[in-house]
């Protein structure tokens, strides 16, 4: 009788404890741990040079402005569509905080315009990629940079350094919506800054 009474306790206990143990995993699984939000997504060589992205279409995908040459005089800023992705570990700490953390990439993936006519109507439609820019903020590597944030065209290149602060900060200084990021283009950034509860 004593026998059945622990090894029913015994049981339940192991069974509680799985029920926890399961709690515990659903709960990191929705919402990243501090280890998962401190992964770093951009990698710098050797030569201080940030290293290509690879996998950032895997990333989050938060908007895509469109400059065509036909309302530029030919010749936009950026070549056409500007497909832009943050990484998930900057995009998990900006849902929950309302702002970008040392340690963001953005990714500029550059699209020209292909057609102007589709089943759906005229429009622009993508067509050719072009080559990828990156925005990275870090206050330790960029401490002297405008907001910490540092600016990069890859061209065909596997890496590249820094752009001087006048070829895009002035630029990011003088007309982004928030920390030098042009959020009133990105509706995905706006509702997620919108979402977050006050502290």
């Amino acid at each position: 009788m004593l026998m059945q009474q622990v090894l029913k306790k015994t049981v339940l206990a192991l069974l509680l404890s799985a029920v926890a143990m399961m709690q515990v995993q659903t709960a990191a699984a929705a919402d990243p741990s501090d280890d998962q939000q401190s992964k770093e997504y951009a990698k710098f060589n050797k030569a201080a040079e940030l290293v290509r992205p690879t996998d950032y279409r895997e990333w989050i995908f938060v908007g895509a402005p469109v400059t065509p040459k036909d309302m530029n005089d030919g010749k936009p800023a950026f070549p056409e569509f500007h497909n832009v992705y943050i990484d998930p570990a900057s995009w998990a700490h900006y849902k929950k905080t309302g702002e970008f953390r040392s340690g963001t990439i953005i990714v500029k993936e550059l699209i020209s315009v292909g057609a102007t006519k589709s089943a759906s109507g005229n429009g622009y439609f993508q067509g050719e990629f072009l080559g990828i820019a990156a925005a990275v903020k870090d206050k330790k590597r960029f401490a002297d940079r405008p907001e910490n944030w540092a600016y990069f065209g890859f061209d065909d290149k596997p890496s590249a350094m820094a752009q001087p602060d006048d070829a895009c900060s002035a630029c990011h200084k003088a007309n982004a919506a928030e920390d030098m990021v042009f959020t009133q283009h990105y509706p995905v950034l706006r509702a997620a800054k919108a979402a977050v509860k006050p502290r």
